[in-house]
């Protein structure tokens, strides 16, 4: 379990925080939208997770070790996929030669089922790959780390339409009982078919906390021509297909796939 308590945090040199007594809490065997306009610390606090930020005040831990602490019975159970990168022109079968020994879950059948699944070789030259192709080589290599905690950062920028379909390929296929995906997204048609729970974040606060299936539970989403708008409708977007909308979910309504892009407007515009 990853447990936020009461965090303050700020940058260096800055006046205002990122975080004010900020908590939260994120169960095992979740996969977890992180979601919120730019600037309201989705990154920060998966660099907080990671133990590559540390809290000015409150405390950040994985199952109950302080990640600011990152001892090695950590940081084998945490992999963090930046959106921003870096990989050696090497050839990927020494990257992995000098990078799994950090991980002692280490699936090589898990990293060729990925590489699989991204349309690579085997074994490829990393400097001679497109910035696409780096991606999937890194987040194949992510996936193989096995780790308990997946934090992933804008994963699908950069991969094109077939490889963002590859991505919740190989996030679906390996995902454990065991295991806590962490993703933070603006693409958030991407991903919303995977998501287990969202998280919503503004302004050093949580907006929205909830399972997929209780915002099922509370809500539709429908394409409504304006005859069909009633008082059920809480939000509503004109688009080429209609009026999209937000309803309350009322006895007999059929459940209906999440919108998560209308549920994100909705919700940062009505606080």
């Amino acid at each position: 379990m990853i447990e936020v308590s009461n965090i303050s945090f700020k940058y260096a040199g800055q006046k205002s925080l990122v975080f004010d007594d900020f908590s939260l809490r994120l169960e095992e065997n979740n996969i977890y939208g992180l979601l919120g306009k730019n600037g309201t610390g989705k990154s920060t606090l998966l660099y907080l997770v990671s133990g590559l930020l540390r809290p000015v005040s409150g405390s950040v831990s994985c199952d109950g070790m302080a990640t600011c602490k990152r001892t090695p019975e950590l940081l084998r159970d945490i992999f963090l996929v930046t959106e921003e990168f870096e990989m050696p022109a090497i050839r990927l079968s020494d990257y992995v030669r000098l990078y799994s020994p950090f991980y002692p879950q280490f699936s090589d059948e898990i990293l060729q089922g990925c590489l699989s699944d991204f349309d690579l070789p085997a074994d490829v030259s990393l400097g001679e790959l497109s910035m696409g192709q780096r991606k999937k080589a890194y987040i194949a290599f992510a996936m193989a780390t096995n780790t308990k905690y997946l934090l992933m950062d804008e994963p699908t920028n950069g991969l094109d339409i077939p490889s963002k379909s590859q991505f919740r390929k190989v996030i679906a296929r390996h995902m454990t009982e065991e295991r806590t995906v962490v993703i933070s997204t603006h693409q958030v048609h991407d991903v919303e078919q995977m998501l287990d729970h969202i998280v919503m974040l503004d302004k050093r606060s949580v907006l929205l906390n909830a399972s997929m299936q209780e915002i099922q539970n509370q809500y539709t989403f429908a394409y409504r021509t304006p005859q069909q708008m009633d008082d059920a409708v809480l939000y509503a977007e004109p688009t080429l297909q209609g009026n999209a909308v937000i309803s309350r979910r009322r006895e007999g309504d059929a459940e209906t796939q999440v919108n998560l892009e209308l549920l994100f407007n909705y919700k940062t515009q009505n606080k």
